[in-house]
């Protein structure tokens, strides 16, 4: 198996990915890279808490783009529905679809991070 056969099993849109980037397999490795740092860096928690949700909005919005400009469709697409929940004032809502994709955004970055090794 390769990178690209494996992430196609997690149900990355690798096709749709290298379309975006002119078909360049280095150039799209290279930003999936990108996409584990940001996972790292806007890290968002299940247990968000209080009215102020600015700061898991900011995150969530940041791993949406990284993930939708890359086409990882399982991630991008919760992300987007996390961010519209919060702002429409839906938190546990937005909480429960957090914590159905954290071990599939896990898994996602294992297989990423297996081949940059």
């Amino acid at each position: 198996m390769s990178l690209f056969e494996d992430l196609k099993a997690l149900d990355v849109d690798v096709d749709g990915g290298l379309k975006r980037i002119n078909g360049n397999e280095k150039l799209y490795t290279k930003l999936l890279g990108s996409f584990v740092k940001s996972i790292n860096t806007y890290h968002v928690e299940t247990d968000f808490d209080g009215n102020d949700y600015e700061d898991v909005i900011e995150k969530t919005h940041a791993i949406k783009g990284v993930s939708g400009n890359l086409s990882i469709t399982p991630v991008y697409e919760s992300y987007t529905k996390i961010v519209d929940l919060l702002r429409t004032g839906k938190p546990e809502e937005a909480r429960a679809i957090l914590e159905q994709i954290l071990p599939v955004q896990a898994q996602i970055v294992e297989c990423i991070e297996k081949y940059m090794e």
